[in-house]
């Protein structure tokens, strides 16, 4: 290749284009001249090499490459790239990759280098990735294993069914010595022919209501081989491969076999199957028991996420809503249909009325029947009728008022209808109610004496 004279000024720009830091060496190895085409390398301080030896500007390590680089350059070897480290005031260490290349017959020398600084960091994240990798695995690992020696070892017969082609996909040792599965052929098996033929559409339409309201749902069957009836508890949650169904087969005792069985014990069963749900508090409001389908309504899989905890958690509205039940039921008042939310374990909302009655007892309690209104035929309340009723009444005004007066009207109509369902709710309890409605005790007063529902003087 013929290239033209160039001067030194060329020299140094074409030098600056093919590497990020380049040294001009003496015969012995001294540095003369340092020139950088990186800001990020000033942190190696480099300009201040000139007058040092090279071999004296790098790591320990990387000594033995510097003097193998200026022999085979005074030799007239063939140049070859030899990775070398350089320390940083930094702390660490600048990697650069460097070829010398001999001038002339006068001795000196030429150190060109690249910065590796960037494929460093890349190694660096990719060992640190590979690391991340392998604890996540592990704790998969250590997940798995615990899930194995849960699954396998409970008392209790667990079935992990495909919710698409509804076959088993697991069955714990509980599950095989339930049906009888010697051979371990249960896996593989549509779900249906666990049971017997008699309960095979109770747990297709169980499978089917727990897909569609991705909550917990419970029935009774009878498996295949046993004579009793059995409580199955079907589970939805998803994975990659798809939803999944995990059942819960509980053995359910019937009242011959309890000890003493009479009509105690057969209202005991009565609401343990209740098909609402059915919680039993103290007074103030510590919840003692529970029966299934209040474990269903509020998506809990065992009691004990719910017994020893108050009421109030569950509601939505929490100490609103408790303050107007707890203080009916002390008056020794039964609450009917009192219309509410309650929050499920999994965060979801769900629109309930609660039914509650004060039972003498030697110790008295409170008994809550929470019933899910989702699951009613949607009909038109007397509230809403009447507010429809209302506003039909208001439209007519269009054409005869001034809009202002007809929206102050409509406001004032709308906040009077509030507060009368707030009293209604609340038996006249003033307090509750203007809790309820999120006013102050004064602000409900004022709004009373304003429509009209209460005297100057009881106000005062």
């Amino acid at each position: 290749m013929k290239l033209p004279d160039l001067d030194s000024a060329s020299f140094a720009q074409l030098l600056s284009g093919v590497s990020d830091l380049t040294l001009v060496l003496d015969a012995s190895g001294v540095i003369e001249d340092v020139s950088t085409g990186r800001d990020t390398l000033v942190t190696l301080g480099c300009q201040g090499w000139v007058g040092r030896r090279w071999i004296d500007t790098v790591t320990p390590e990387s000594q033995i490459k510097v003097d193998d680089l200026l022999r085979e350059s005074a030799e007239g070897q063939p140049p070859r790239w030899r990775h070398i480290n350089h320390p940083a005031t930094s702390g660490h260490d600048v990697p650069l990759q460097y070829i010398v290349l001999a001038l002339g017959r006068s001795g000196k020398r030429i150190a060109l280098a690249r910065d590796l600084e960037g494929i460093a960091e890349l190694q660096r994240r990719l060992v640190e990735t590979q690391q991340s990798m392998e604890r996540d695995y592990l704790r998969l690992r250590h997940i798995e294993g615990r899930y194995r020696v849960l699954f396998d070892t409970t008392s209790e017969a667990l079935l992990l069914v495909d919710a698409t082609s509804q076959r088993v996909l697991e069955a714990n040792t509980s599950a095989q010595t339930l049906l009888r599965d010697n051979a371990k052929r249960l896996v593989g098996r549509e779900v249906r022919d666990c049971f017997e033929a008699d309960s095979q559409a109770e747990i297709q339409s169980l499978l089917r209501m727990a897909l569609a309201t991705g909550r917990i749902e419970m029935c009774s069957a009878h498996p295949v081989g046993s004579g009793n009836s059995w409580t199955v508890t079907a589970t939805v949650f998803r994975q990659e491969g798809g939803p999944q169904f995990l059942l819960r087969l509980a053995a359910r005792d019937s009242l011959a076999e309890r000890p003493g069985a009479g009509p105690s014990a057969a209202l005991s069963e009565a609401m343990e199957r209740f098909p609402d749900g059915w919680l039993l508090t103290d007074t103030q409001g510590v919840v003692k028991s529970v029966n299934d389908e209040g474990m269903a309504l509020l998506g809990l899989t065992a009691s004990s996420q719910v017994v020893g905890h108050p009421l109030e958690r569950w509601l939505l509205r929490g100490g609103v809503d408790w303050g107007v039940l707890g203080t009916n039921l002390r008056q020794q008042l039964p609450v009917r249909n009192f219309a509410t939310e309650v929050r499920t374990l999994s965060g979801l909302t769900l629109p309930v009325e609660i039914s509650a009655v004060s039972l003498n007892r030697p110790e008295p309690m409170y008994a809550f029947f929470l019933r899910d209104i989702e699951r009613r035929h949607p009909g038109a309340s007397p509230v809403t009728q009447s507010l429809a009723g209302t506003l039909s009444d208001i439209a007519q005004l269009v054409g005869r008022r001034p809009i202002k007066d007809i929206v102050g009207e409509a406001v004032d109509t709308i906040e009077r209808m509030c507060i009368e369902s707030a009293l209604q709710l609340t038996h006249d309890n003033r307090a509750s109610a203007a809790e309820m409605l999120g006013l102050s005790r004064q602000s409900l007063y004022v709004k009373l004496r304003r429509f009209g529902m209460i005297a100057d003087s009881e106000a005062d």
